[in-house]
């Protein structure tokens, strides 16, 4: 062999491994920005989390309390009903008392209330919401009418604001617990972010221990590709401050 071609030799031998030194140079750094950005990435996806989980607490919360609430209504619109089947009764045993005394009153089954007899004195107090189901059920002329309904009570009209009420609450309690459930989505889907980022430092930490090029080159794909479906993850789920 020849003195020119032993130093072309050793020349070629000194470019390859420079080469190699510049191409682990810049897997290194490349793999360094990666980490770094899995940390960052890391950190966001973990604040997220807690506060979605944040907000899925005071919306549980608000269902728990605005179906309490609803809870209650029932009972008060029993309360109501109870008053108004009172007063109904004492008002059917005054007309019947004026009926005994007076039968020609209602002999043609029209009821016109008397203020000045029991009867009327009790119809003009009657409450608001039982008044529009009375007024109903006089126009069906059930003191002739066998066909009429047997009380106001079975009148479509008879309607208590306490009860719309407690179906309004348990509307927006469903609802608060739908966006309580919403944000524990949320919140397990910023974990798997997390998860996700945990492959990339796993993935980036056993890529700088790997000496054999090849094997560096495959590990460092795979922690690029894990950041890569991390960041979409990230960009793609809604954010609360």
């Amino acid at each position: 062999m020849s003195t020119n071609e032993s130093a072309a030799q050793r020349a070629n031998l000194r470019f390859v491994k420079l080469s190699g030194k510049v191409t682990k140079g810049r897997i290194e750094l490349a793999l360094a920005v990666l980490l770094a950005l899995a940390a960052v990435g890391t950190a966001w996806a973990g604040f997220q989390s807690a506060k979605w989980s944040g907000v899925q607490a005071i919306d549980y919360a608000r269902a728990g309390a605005v179906r309490t609430e609803s809870a209650r209504a029932p009972t008060r619109a029993g309360q109501l009903m109870n008053v108004d089947v009172t007063a109904f009764t004492q008002w059917v045993a005054a007309l019947s008392a004026e009926n005994r005394d007076d039968p020609s009153k209602i002999a043609n089954g029209n009821y016109q209330p008397n203020p000045h007899v029991a009867s009327g004195f009790l119809f003009n107090r009657f409450r608001t919401e039982f008044k529009p189901a009375m007024t109903a059920w006089l126009a069906t002329r059930p003191l002739l009418n066998p066909k009429a309904p047997r009380t106001p009570f079975e009148m479509p009209q008879y309607r208590l604001a306490t009860n719309e009420q407690s179906a309004r609450l348990l509307t927006d309690a469903e609802r608060y617990a739908a966006l309580a459930r919403q944000a524990n989505q949320r919140s397990d889907n910023y974990v798997l972010t997390v998860v996700l980022l945990a492959l990339v430092l796993f993935f980036g930490s056993v890529t700088q221990r790997v000496t054999e090029p090849r094997s560096q080159v495959l590990l460092f794909g795979l922690t690029a590709v894990a950041l890569v479906a991390a960041v979409v993850l990230l960009l793609l789920l809604p954010i609360q401050l």
